[in-house]
C-alpha cells in the first residue's frame, strides 16, 4: 500500500527558502513517477517538478532555476528544495506518485499526500 506524508512547509518572506520532504512507503522508485503539484485558492492545481523511476527531471517554467527535486532512496523520501521564493508560490503543495517509468501526463496519479502549506509573503 502506497502512502506519502508530506512535511516542510511554512512561512517566509520573498526570497526566502524551504524544503519540502515526502516520505514514502510502499514505492519502488525504479517503477514510479514521482512529483509535486501546487494549488492556490481559487486557482487549478498546477504540476511544479517531476522525477522519473530513471532520475531524470522536469519543472514548470515558472520555478525552473529556483526549484529542485530529488529524492533518497534510502530514506525513502521525495524533497522539493524551494528557493528565492515568490509571493505567488504561496499554495497547498502535493506530493505525488503514479505506478509509471515515466512522468508524461499529469492526471493519472493515483497517490497523494495530504498536502502542507506554503505561505510566501512579499
Amino acid at each position: 500500500q502506497v502512502q506519502l506524508v508530506e512535511s516542510g512547509g511554512g512561512s517566509v518572506q520573498s526570497g526566502g527558502s524551504l524544503r519540502l520532504s515526502c516520505a514514502d512507503s510502499g514505492i519502488t522508485y525504479n517503477s514510479f513517477c514521482m512529483g509535486w503539484f501546487r494549488q492556490a485558492p481559487g486557482k487549478e492545481r498546477e504540476g511544479v517538478a517531476f522525477i522519473n523511476s530513471g532520475g531524470g527531471t522536469s519543472y514548470r517554467d515558472s520555478v525552473k532555476g529556483r526549484f529542485t527535486i530529488s529524492r533518497d532512496v534510502a530514506k525513502n523520501t521525495l524533497f522539493l528544495q524551494m528557493n528565492s521564493l515568490k509571493p505567488e508560490d504561496t499554495a497547498m503543495y502535493y506530493c505525488a506518485a503514479k505506478r509509471s517509468l515515466y512522468c508524461s501526463g499529469l492526471f493519472d496519479f493515483a497517490y497523494w499526500g495530504q498536502g502542507t502549506q506554503v505561505t510566501v509573503s512579499s
